[in-house]
């Protein structure tokens, strides 16, 4: 393909894209194929020969299409949302399009200056305080790497980078078990060890983390000759939406001396309405706070914003400057590529850029506050239903249910088989999840093209499938 050619097809493109997109409550939610089908349906070795574009187009509609689940599909109620607002996928073609790898300054000075501006604009409207300083990393996953691997270094006077691990004490880190497993695998990639990721026991209906018990395992830890290095809160778990108490692990995590990390990938958007705040107060006080815009805001993934409290701790943890990545002549610069895993570094900010500007903070906050409310409607809806019981009250638009008619053994079965014959009819999606050892069903609201009649279309199709 020229780019003659590629005008002829992005045209093509864009009338597919939103047609799509306009038929989608016509397809089923979750993909409808069987395990290998789509495999089976692709040639096993690659072509030798140039290809016609309509033949790849046909085969992309008819073999590949089938197996997609539809995560931009309004009854989308299942993990948490992967919107792409339509203004996000246009600035993610026009970064497609220049193809650029901002990983320093001078490889596009307007990507990086961008990135500094969304980010502090992003800090602005979740009400985190000045001298927050924020950068776009790919995934919360990634900047809760980078908040471990700015622990480990601060515990051991960062001497882990040049001497490893070997000889040194045993480093600890507490949470609690409600955290995301990318915990687990920072903790892992970073050489400390699931043994050594602490999990402090939840108390109250936010299942929060039990702060006199994580200060009694702090103690316990430094009497045997561990070295404690860091708490990792969080707000808005995955399960069930559980959230720390913030300032009350604030109050320990300052007493100790250790490195605190806030895991709001997911609620950390809603705090763009004041009235939700109070979830993660304390929050100024964190040394690192990681939230998800590629989420509940519309940022077509991937996009996540990670703010620091002092980021030189993370340019100290990360940064290496070889003389091919110094750039000479330009004072007071900032190389976003020191603050993140990765080296190369994609324009993210461009896609943040076009959706705060398009639909403003204010239609952001009306998008949210209707996912709640439609939520917790239906959550008051099911529970007075017979045989129906909400478990987990409503954390913003998530909450968790069982159904538990008269007669049935096995709940956790009859939930399961609940669950797939939900998402094998189409017309919705849902996960499961367990709480205190018991399977439920988990639904969140946060579809960008949701509305209250796609919200209630879940009630009728629960309890549809539900019935004898």
């Amino acid at each position: 393909m020229n780019w003659e050619d590629f005008r002829h097809w992005g045209r093509r493109a864009a009338d597919w894209a939103a047609d799509y997109h306009a038929g989608l409550r016509q397809r089923p939610v979750r993909a409808q194929v069987a395990p290998g089908a789509v495999l089976a349906a692709l040639p096993d070795t690659p072509p030798e020969s140039a290809e016609a574009m309509q033949a790849i187009f046909d085969d992309f509609e008819q073999t590949i299409m089938p197996g997609m689940t539809h995560w931009q599909h309004p009854r989308f109620f299942a993990y948490f949302p992967a919107n792409a607002a339509p203004v996000s996928v246009l600035a993610e073609y026009f970064v497609s399009a220049i193809a650029a790898q901002c990983m320093l300054w001078q490889t596009s000075p307007a990507a990086t200056e961008l990135e500094t501006r969304v980010c502090d604009w992003m800090r602005q409207a979740v009400g985190l305080p000045d001298g927050f300083t924020g950068v776009i990393q790919d995934s919360a996953s990634s900047a809760t790497l980078c908040a471990v691997l700015t622990m480990r270094e601060r515990a051991l006077a960062w001497q882990g980078n040049k001497a490893g691990l070997a000889g040194q004490p045993r480093l600890r880190v507490y949470c609690s078990a409600e955290v995301h497993t990318s915990i687990d695998r920072a903790i892992w990639i970073a050489g400390i060890g699931e043994d050594n990721l602490i999990r402090i026991p939840t108390q109250g209906s936010n299942r929060a983390m039990d702060a006199e018990a994580l200060r009694t395992a702090i103690a316990t830890d430094r009497a045997a000759g561990h070295l404690p290095a860091g708490i990792i809160a969080c707000t808005g778990g995955t399960s069930a939406g559980a959230s720390d108490d913030i300032a009350a692990v604030m109050d320990v995590a300052e007493a100790e001396g250790l490195y605190t990390h806030v895991d709001a990938a997911w609620a950390g958007s809603a705090m763009i309405c004041p009235e939700f705040r109070a979830l993660w107060a304390g929050v100024e006080r964190a040394d690192s706070v990681v939230l998800n815009p590629h989420k509940w805001l519309g940022a077509q993934f991937d996009c996540t914003t990670h703010f620091l409290r002092d980021p030189e701790d993370l340019v100290r943890t990360l940064a290496i400057q070889p003389e091919y990545l110094k750039t000479h002549g330009a004072d007071g610069i900032v190389n976003y590529s020191e603050w993140s895993v990765p080296l190369g570094r994609r324009f993210r900010a461009l896609k943040l850029w076009f959706l705060i500007r398009a639909h403003g903070l204010k239609g952001l906050r009306e998008m949210i506050r209707n996912h709640v409310t439609w939520a917790q409607a239906l959550a008051a809806r099911l529970d007075k239903t017979d045989g129906f019981a909400v478990v987990t009250t409503p954390m913003l638009s998530l909450f968790t249910f069982r159904h538990a008619p008269e007669g049935v053994q096995d709940l956790d079965a009859h939930n399961q088989d609940l669950v797939n014959r939900i998402n094998e009819d189409g017309r919705i999606y849902l996960t499961q999840t367990r709480i205190d050892g018991a399977l439920v069903i988990r639904f969140q609201a946060g579809a960008f093209t949701a509305t209250s009649e796609d919200v209630a279309t879940a009630y009728d199709v629960i309890t549809e499938l539900a019935a004898p």
